[in-house]
């Protein structure tokens, strides 16, 4: 982390084995890189959502081995019901995703993370990857309630004021 300048607050409970990770601002193709660093950092193994289309061709594999889950975005497949079975028949479970869904600006978050979290049981932990600052920062667990609109707002209330890289 110091050679690229970075540094970790925070950390993940270690009384939870299954957890969801949202990771926040997602501006770049720069944030999976750091992602991949901070992972090693902390000495943990997360899965991760992509687009299908990273997983073919050559580097199919390398995503796969990095824990690299391929997603069909333009087919209804209950991926949230999938993800939720996958969590709940392991020991341990731990899912990084970037709730916007895309890199760029978007009014509207993608709501699985919060479905799969809220339906398995788990807790989500909030990370702000704060390029403005260089640190990434971990938040304390946060169960849904159930209660979607009041659960969102307060999440995304978490991430005030953090820069991604396009914002810098």
């Amino acid at each position: 982390m110091k050679i690229i300048g970075w540094k970790i607050e925070g950390g993940l409970p270690e009384n939870e084995k299954k957890i969801v990770i949202i990771v926040v601002p997602h501006t770049s193709n720069w944030d999976f890189l750091i992602g991949m660093v901070i992972r090693g950092a902390m000495g943990f193994k997360a899965n991760f959502l992509g687009k299908d289309s990273l997983f073919k061709g050559p580097f199919g594999f390398f995503f796969r081995s990095l824990g690299g889950i391929p997603v069909d975005r333009n087919a209804r497949q209950n991926m949230v019901e999938q993800v939720v079975e996958e969590a709940k028949k392991r020991k341990s479970f731990i899912l990084a995703i970037a709730p916007e869904g895309t890199r760029g600006k978007v009014k509207k978050w993608r709501t699985g993370f919060y479905y799969i979290a809220l339906n398995a049981g788990i807790p989500i932990i909030m990370c702000k990857l704060d390029y403005g600052f260089r640190v990434a920062r971990f938040l304390e667990p946060f169960y849904p309630t159930g209660n979607e609109e009041k659960d969102l707002e307060f999440i995304k209330g978490q991430f005030i004021n953090i820069k991604g890289l396009a914002d810098i």
